[in-house]
């Protein structure tokens, strides 16, 4: 769990669903040591919020900005936040 850090919340847009875009977020995650959560929403794009430090976070981010090899990522808006939550042990898929 994060105790201090920083968290964002992000919707990446573009062909990111059946791309197993959720599956290597989560792994990325994982590998970053980073906790939250990442969701298919129903307007195709995928969301994700993401606890850890900053250094963690802005790795992650671009990863975001890549997605797996099927995927074809237009955009992604990111809404950063000074502080964790700290409800958040590990990543999850949701």
């Amino acid at each position: 769990m994060q105790t201090s850090g920083k968290a964002f919340e992000a919707v990446v847009s573009g062909r990111v669903q059946g791309v197993g875009f959720r599956y290597r977020a989560k792994e990325e995650a994982d590998k970053l040591k980073i906790s939250g959560w990442v969701r298919n929403l129903n307007n195709g794009d995928v969301e994700v919020y993401a606890e850890g430090t900053e250094a963690q976070l802005t790795s992650f981010l671009g990863w975001l900005n890549k997605g797996p090899p099927w995927a074809h990522v237009e955009n992604v808006g990111v809404q950063w936040l000074n502080t964790s939550s700290g409800k958040h042990n590990r990543f999850v898929i949701r």
